[in-house]
């Protein structure tokens, strides 16, 4: 693996890079569209490559585990063949997950007892479980095996999970130092860095993270409910501490705003699941604000979706057209909506990159949080 910081940002910690990966190059800032199981909810591999123009997709290692299992995945040659697809992936460790399975799971110092959301079974998933799982998925960027804590959480609970987290890390690296990767690529580790929304737990956790001497590194337990400012704080907080010349990775962020401000903070990496579920929602983003398509305010909106995007779907199709899918509940609906905003996403980021390169970021980035973060 490579990081080159290719420019800096004159007026706030901006920057853009290009990470080398075993399945190409991506460009940062980057945002990763999540393909959970195996796929994009609506959208074909063919789209996200030409359409939406996606670097690199996120997978799950729990939900990967559960269906289609890693004996079927080391069969396919790992999740890219399996699936078709040849760009990145990264692999959560689904931590995230098991932390929201709440009744159905068990924590210990040894790991995590936990019931399958689909059949009930019980299964346990330790630091170097996980890390054996993500060597039989393949993905080119593999995340260690954390607890991610609630919010609000009690400042005791934060900071024995913050050290739990790190004991688990500790093993995650020792087990990587065991085993190969299984397809012929490297394989680069992530470990995460917790602490709720406690400055000194964040310090301390950041500080830790960097010791490690990682690769990439990742922020978790944000975006999980606190206000903005305090994501935003704790996210300058530790990007103060994690080293520069290294990727950062704010997991599960977020919304355009939040992206766009996170960049400015010095962050590189972005996944989240909201443009894809909004979408199904009839939720769209655009760079004039966002829109709920389902209202009847555009029921004779003959103007198309979003004159500006890079999905010819938002270009031919009206918001009229659009509405009428999502009220006799087409499955089209969602396909349109979908490469409507994961197109918007990788267009701010793509944007983001190239003010960057230009020495402009964040007098623009201060207008445009203005504009996407409206309703329309």
């Amino acid at each position: 693996m490579e990081f080159t910081i290719t420019h800096k940002d004159p007026a706030s910690s901006a920057r853009s890079g290009i990470l080398q990966t075993g399945h190409g190059a991506i460009e940062t800032p980057i945002f990763m569209p999540v393909g959970t199981q195996g796929t994009v909810k609506g959208v074909h591999q063919h789209e996200l490559e030409q359409v939406v123009n996606a670097q690199i997709i996120l997978g799950n290692t729990y939900h990967l585990y559960l269906r289609p299992g890693t004996d079927i995945l080391e069969k396919a040659g790992g999740l890219h063949r399996f699936i078709g697809w040849n760009r990145p992936i990264l692999t959560d460790s689904g931590g995230y997950q098991v932390y929201s399975l709440k009744g159905m799971r068990k924590i210990t110092e040894e790991g995590v007892k936990f019931q399958s959301h689909v059949d009930g079974s019980r299964h346990f998933f330790s630091p170097e479980s996980v890390m054996d799982i993500q060597r039989s998925i393949g993905a080119d960027i593999i995340m260690a095996f954390d607890e991610c804590t609630p919010y609000p959480c009690e400042y005791t609970y934060a900071k024995r999970s913050m050290q739990m987290t790190h004991r688990w890390l500790v093993r995650c690296m020792q087990r990587l130092d065991q085993i190969e990767p299984a397809y012929g690529y490297e394989q680069i580790f992530a470990p995460i860095v917790q602490g709720s929304t406690y400055p000194d737990l964040r310090q301390e956790s950041a500080e830790f993270i960097a010791g490690c001497d990682q690769s990439i590194n990742a922020i978790g337990g944000l975006s999980v409910g606190e206000p903005h400012e305090d994501m935003y704080a704790m996210t300058d907080l530790v990007c103060q501490i994690l080293p520069a010349y290294k990727p950062r990775y704010l997991m599960g962020v977020g919304l355009p705003e939040n992206i766009l401000e996170s960049i400015a903070l010095g962050i590189d990496m972005f996944d989240c699941v909201l443009p894809s579920r909004n979408a199904r929602h009839g939720i769209l983003y655009t760079r004039q604000g966002v829109i709920n398509i389902k209202n009847a305010k555009w029921q004779e909106d003959f103007s198309p979706i979003d004159a500006e995007s890079s999905a010819p779907t938002s270009r031919f199709h009206t918001k009229a057209y659009l509405r009428h899918l999502f009220k006799v509940e087409e499955l089209l609906a969602g396909q349109i909506a979908t490469l409507q905003n994961l197109s918007f996403f990788l267009w701010l980021v793509g944007e983001s990159r190239k003010k960057i390169q230009e020495g402009t970021f964040n007098s623009w980035k201060n207008d445009m949080v203005k504009s996407v973060s409206q309703r329309l």
